[in-house]
């Protein structure tokens, strides 16, 4: 069984075990900022939608999206567009890499955002380096616009 769910305070203990993982360390820097976001999510950052991702009832990963709009990134001008949405996504289990999770993650995320009525786009920026994560968005039907180095899914 996969889900996703809210995320609350009281999965702040595994999220900063997957932090501070290798293979998450790696992509997901300044980890303390990613626990104060979460530790303030019904309040300063209460704009962003947090979610863990769970497989047979254990936390595996952690996910979350926003407008692009509340936060303070400009998105190479794609916030000023209007309707643009991003999302970030981990894999925080080890022995859950590989397994197709990713794109389930990728695919539930752009469900939801699709249901805002505003929403006409997703925007997403791994590092080039990244290459599991660049591919994971190829793969779920976003385009890398090469100029910005931004992939971009647009929604009907």
């Amino acid at each position: 069984m996969f889900r996703i769910r809210h995320m609350d305070q009281t999965d702040l203990g595994i999220f900063r075990k997957w932090l501070y993982t290798p293979h998450v360390a790696k992509w997901y820097h300044e980890p303390l900022d990613w626990i104060s976001e979460v530790e303030k999510q019904d309040s300063e950052f209460c704009w962003i939608h947090h979610f863990i991702v769970e497989h047979e009832g254990k936390p595996i990963g952690f996910c979350q999206y926003y407008a692009c709009e509340d936060s303070d990134e400009s998105w190479e001008g794609y916030t000023a567009m209007g309707g643009s949405y991003s999302i970030d996504y981990m894999i925080g289990e080890s022995d859950c890499l590989r397994r197709g999770f990713g794109k389930r993650i990728v695919d539930d995320l752009t469900d939801r955002i699709a249901l805002h009525p505003d929403a006409k786009r997703i925007v997403v920026q791994p590092e080039p380096e990244n290459k599991a994560s660049c591919g994971l968005l190829l793969s779920c039907g976003f385009m890398l616009d090469k100029e910005k180095e931004i992939y971009v899914k647009p929604l009907p």
